[in-house]
């Protein structure tokens, strides 16, 4: 249980949620990241940071720039439901399984 709140507690913040949301659909750098989620630079790194040092993302290089990527689908699963739940909370649809 304590692992998994600690995941929880990581995708609670909105930009590692749409940094996660992000590398759900690829490899990407930081300046590709950056761009993405509209926030300064410095920010996106740090974010990142702790989702490496958690686990939750790999670092490779390609040349001169890191490469991020996330660790498993699990982790895109749960991103890709969290985002699904919240969409239906919005649009006010019915649940389902």
């Amino acid at each position: 249980m304590e692992a998994a709140t600690a995941v929880l507690a990581l995708l609670a913040d909105r930009t590692r949620l749409a940094l996660l949301e992000r590398l759900g659909r690829g490899e990407a750098d930081v300046t590709t990241l950056t761009e993405h989620i509209g926030a300064a630079r410095p920010a996106v790194s740090q974010h990142l940071a702790k989702l490496r040092l958690a686990g939750l993302v790999a670092t490779h290089k390609d040349g001169r720039r890191v490469v991020y990527s996330l660790r498993d689908g699990h982790l895109r699963r749960l991103v890709d439901e969290a985002l699904n739940v919240a969409d239906h909370q919005l649009r006010s649809l019915p649940p389902h399984d």
